[in-house]
C-alpha cells in the first residue's frame, strides 16, 4: 500500500510510506498502484510528488520517475515534509497530459508497432525447423552457407573460410590414404568387418564403443564426421583399445591391436 499526504496549498503531495509484501513484489503491483495514485492527484491539479527514500527504495522510485534533484521552489515543501536521516528526497513530476491508468496499454501498443516495424526490415521472426546433423546415426558437417535463414541475411562466406575447405580436403584425403593404408596392413583382418556377435556374445556388454574400420570408413566418407585429425586418430585407437579389452594378451586378436596402433 502507499501511504500520502497532500499539500494542495503548496502543490505537491508527500508519500509517507510505500511497502508492497515480499511475496508480491517484482510483480508489477508497486507500479500499479503509484500509476492510480498519479491518477487521483492529477484529477485534483497536483502535479508534484515528494518522498524521502532510504537505500533500498531508491531503486523503485526511479523506476516510477523519480528523480533525486527536485525542481518544485524549496520553500514551497521545506518544513512540510518531515526530513529523515539517512534518507533522499526524490520528486516526480506528474505531466498533465498522460493518462497514467492507461500506461499499460500505450506500451502494450508501442511494444506492436516497435514489432511490425522491426519484422519489415528483418526476418528476426522467422522460425526455421530445426537443423538435422545426424543421418542414419553418421553425424554430418553443414556447411554455413546451407543453413536457412543464412542466405536471407545477405551474409557472404570470408575468404578464409575458402581456404578452410581447401584444408579440410587436404585432410580427407591424408585420412583416407591412412586408413587405405591400415586396411592393407597383414594385421588389420581382425578389424576390417564389424564384431560378429553370434560368436563374441558377451561383447557389447563388455566393449560400450564399438567401432572397426567399415565403420571409419563409413564415417569418413561422409566427409562430416573427423572434422579434425584428433577425431580420425582416436576411432583407430578406440578400435585397439576395444580389442585388448574384449582378448585376452596371449591371443592373435591382442597380438594384432598392438601391432595396428605402433604402425
Amino acid at each position: 500500500g502507499i501511504t500520502f499526504r497532500p499539500f494542495p496549498t503548496q502543490g505537491f503531495v508527500e508519500i509517507a510510506f510505500c511497502a508492497i509484501t515480499a511475496t508480491e513484489q517484482v510483480k508489477g503491483y508497486g507500479t500499479h498502484l503509484m500509476n492510480h495514485l498519479k491518477h487521483a492527484v492529477q484529477q485534483e491539479r497536483i502535479y508534484h510528488f515528494l518522498t524521502y527514500a532510504d537505500n533500498f527504495a531508491i531503486g523503485y522510485f526511479e523506476k516510477q520517475g523519480f528523480k533525486k534533484t527536485v525542481i518544485l521552489p524549496r520553500e514551497k515543501w521545506a518544513g512540510y515534509i518531515k526530513d529523515y536521516d539517512g534518507g533522499t528526497v526524490m520528486e516526480c513530476v506528474i505531466s498533465e497530459k498522460v493518462s497514467y491508468l492507461e500506461i499499460p496499454e500505450m506500451v502494450r501498443k508501442q511494444r506492436e508497432a516497435i514489432y511490425k516495424r522491426i519484422q519489415q526490415v528483418s526476418r528476426s521472426h522467422v522460425i526455421y525447423p530445426g537443423i538435422q546433423f545426424v543421418v542414419n546415426g553418421i553425424r554430418r558437417r553443414i556447411p554455413i552457407e546451407q543453413l536457412q535463414g543464412i542466405k536471407e541475411t545477405g551474409w557472404q562466406p570470408p575468404e578464409s573460410l575458402e581456404k578452410s575447405r581447401i584444408e579440410s580436403e587436404k585432410e580427407f584425403l591424408q585420412f583416407k590414404d591412412t586408413l587405405d593404408k591400415v586396411k592393407k596392413h597383414p594385421d588389420s583382418w581382425p578389424f576390417r568387418e564389424p564384431v560378429d556377435l553370434k560368436t563374441a556374445i558377451n561383447y557389447t556388454q563388455i566393449v560400450k564403443d564399438p567401432i572397426d574400420l567399415t565403420k571409419i570408413q563409413k564415417r569418413l566418407e561422409s566427409k562430416d564426421f573427423y572434422v579434425t585429425k584428433h577425431i580420425f586418430v582416436a576411432d583407430l585407437r578406440r578400435m585397439c583399445e576395444n580389442c585388448r579389452l574384449y582378448n585376452r594378451e596371449d591371443t592373435p586378436y591382442y597380438k594384432c591391436a598392438n601391432s595396428i596402433e605402433k604402425y
